[in-house]
């Protein structure tokens, strides 16, 4: 076992052997959730203001045009059930790479301004100047990134450093203010006000499924990324001197960390919108889950996001028929309680 081996993990835990509970718990975890988010995916196919059965949703997926069942899965159903695992899943390792390059456990694309910043950027040059929608996730990462950096540079100033809570409190301060600045455009603009606002809201319904395919290969690198930042991070958690001395460069970790996250954050804005809180809540709940070393928390995250976000879109769906709740709206519900808890947390440890 190595020095990084031993160290990692759950603090207080003994390293004197491998810890045989945690290797079952890395295997079974993942299963379990991989079983979860099939039932998940058919939910969110099947379920809504008409249940479709299991044999029609294969039969839809499988190519028959012979039934109402496939204009309602292939050509509604289908492309926001896609949208939700994309957007779950961007969100989900985005803030697995935010808590970990920044040591910050409150870190996420929300609570950074990653997600107003992609959001204002994205309304600024789609809704306001009619930019094509293919450019959508470009203009989000570039406003998020520009978010992000200015909730960076903010924190920063104090005598204290950049403690968890001035960052994350500048974090919010840029939010506000994005968002404040969407608002005061939207309602400028009230020709496009009334879709800009439901997708602004964080909502699975009504995305361009033609916009999906030629984000896939970026997906893919970001999460090839993701996984070969896991063990720098995982060197990073002890320390920037344990880092270095286990070969590491903390500063550039940090840079293709935030690069990263950024980068997935500005995908899932771009199909779902800014989703509340899913990169706060899932990397926490892997971590409770499997433990903490990083590439664990990853695979168990990036499947979790999904599940969490599916199952708030079903929820939304019926609620309140025939109306729907944004899941953006639901995922903020539950993240405001994770929210004040891992605060509270951060603050007694502090």
């Amino acid at each position: 076992m190595t020095a990084l081996d031993a160290a990692t993990g759950a603090p207080g835990v003994s390293r004197a052997r491998p810890d045989a509970s945690r290797r079952v718990r890395a295997v079974v975890v993942p299963v379990a959730l991989v079983a979860v988010l099939a039932v998940a995916v058919w939910c969110s196919v099947a379920i809504g203001s008409v249940f479709v059965p299991l044999g029609a949703v294969v039969e839809a997926v499988l190519g028959a045009r012979s039934s109402e069942a496939h204009l309602i899965v292939q050509d509604l159903r289908f492309p926001r059930t896609v949208s939700g695992l994309v957007a779950g899943v961007c969100l989900a390792v985005s803030g697995v790479l935010l808590q970990g390059s920044t040591r910050n456990p409150l870190a996420s694309p929300t609570l950074l301004g990653i997600t107003a910043g992609a959001g204002f950027a994205v309304v600024v040059f789609i809704a306001l100047l009619d930019m094509p929608s293919t450019w959508a996730v470009w203009v989000a990462f570039a406003g998020g990134g520009a978010a992000a950096g200015l909730a960076l540079a903010l924190a920063g100033t104090g005598r204290d450093g950049l403690s968890p809570l001035r960052l994350t409190l500048s974090g919010a301060l840029v939010s506000l203010l994005l968002s404040a600045w969407t608002q005061a455009i939207l309602a400028l603009n009230e020709a496009n006000a009334d879709e800009v606002r439901h997708w602004l809201a964080g909502s699975l319904a009504g995305g361009d499924s033609a916009a999906l395919p030629p984000l896939l290969p970026l997906l893919a690198v970001g999460l090839l990324a993701a996984a070969l930042l896991a063990r720098p991070l995982d060197a990073l958690s002890l320390g920037d001197e344990a880092a270095i001395g286990l070969g590491q460069r903390p500063g550039r970790v940090r840079v293709l960390a935030g690069i990263t996250a950024v980068a997935l954050a500005a995908i899932a804005v771009a199909v779902a919108g800014p989703i509340a809180f899913l990169g706060l809540i899932a990397p926490h709940l892997a971590r409770f889950l499997i433990g903490g070393r990083h590439i664990h928390v990853l695979v168990t995250s990036a499947l979790l996001g999904p599940v969490i976000l599916l199952v708030a879109d079903i929820v939304g769906r019926v609620v309140a028929p025939p109306s729907e709740v944004q899941a953006g709206v639901l995922t903020a519900m539950l993240g405001a309680p994770f929210l004040i808890r891992i605060a509270a947390r951060a603050r007694g440890m502090s």
